[in-house]
This record gives C-alpha cells, structure tokens and sequence, in this order.
C-alpha cells in the first residue's frame, strides 16, 4: 500500500490485520483439541449473524459518511477533515468497531474459540499500531478541533 506523505503513515491495510488473524485461528482449530465453543450450531450461526450484519452496518456508514464528506477511507492516504457526525457521534473509530464485530461474527458463526480468543490481540495491534498513529497525525493535522472531538467521544464505544 503506497503511503502519502501528507496521512498517519499507516502501511498495512487494517483489514487483513483482522483477516490474518481469523484466518491463523480458524486454521489452528485443525492442529488443537479445542475445536468448539461446545454450543449448538444454529445458535452460533444466529449470533455470528447478527454480529455481523451490526459490524457490516457500522462499517458501511462509517465508509459512506467519509466518501459523502469528501475525505480518504485508507489511512494511508491524507484526512481532508474530522467527521463527526453519523457513527462518530458514538466511537471515534466505527470502521475498526465494526471489523471487530465482523471479526468476532464469522470467529463465532464457524465455530472457532481459537480465532475468537485471537481477537484482544488484534485490537491491541490496531490500537497500538494503527489508530496511535492516526491520532497523533490527526492531532498535529487539526489540532484544538481533533483534541476537542477526541476529549468528547470515545475511542471504541
């Protein structure tokens, strides 16, 4: 992923963080004992259903609010402004929110407690390495305006 000069230096899409951890955990359910979360299967479907459409939703928002806006979704790519408004009224992060949940969905809906037990570890990753960096460029890009919004909404919910 080519990185703009002017953005917060991020250098690895944030959804193959997710998608490389769900793929390393349901891959070890093959090679450990711990397969199942030991719950009917309809119920993890259901669940993981449901997760999913609610991350999907949070997603789609959070991307539509930013192209409506007129600013870049990949954090590689330069802020025009701060949203604030639709799912940033709630969470300053809604995407990564809602990767999470889609994270957690299909880690349930296959029936993965290994994937599952990977997620903390995936959201220390974000936060350290990829929403760190997008708040401090935020913070020297907007200033008061971002350390305003930040000291007003939280960061994941």
């Amino acid at each position: 992923m080519a990185v703009e000069p002017d953005s917060s230096g991020v250098r690895f899409p944030p959804p193959f963080v997710y998608l490389g951890a769900l793929l390393l955990g349901l891959v070890a359910e093959r090679f450990v004992t711990l397969r199942s979360f030991g719950i009917d299967w309809r119920l993890l479907v259901a669940a993981g259903a449901l997760l999913f459409v609610a991350g999907a939703a949070k997603m789609l928002a959070a991307a539509g609010l930013f192209r409506r806006l007129g600013t870049n979704v990949p954090p590689s790519q330069p802020t025009t402004l701060i949203a604030t408004t639709g799912p940033y009224r709630w969470t300053r992060n809604p995407m990564y929110l809602g990767m999470a949940l889609i994270y957690a969905s299909l880690a349930i809906g296959f029936d993965g407690p290994i994937a599952f037990a990977l997620l903390p570890l995936v959201l220390l990753a974000i936060q350290t390495q990829v929403i760190a960096r997008e708040e401090r460029y935020l913070e020297a890009k907007f200033g008061d305006d971002y350390r305003r919004y930040k000291a007003e909404v939280r960061r994941w919910l």
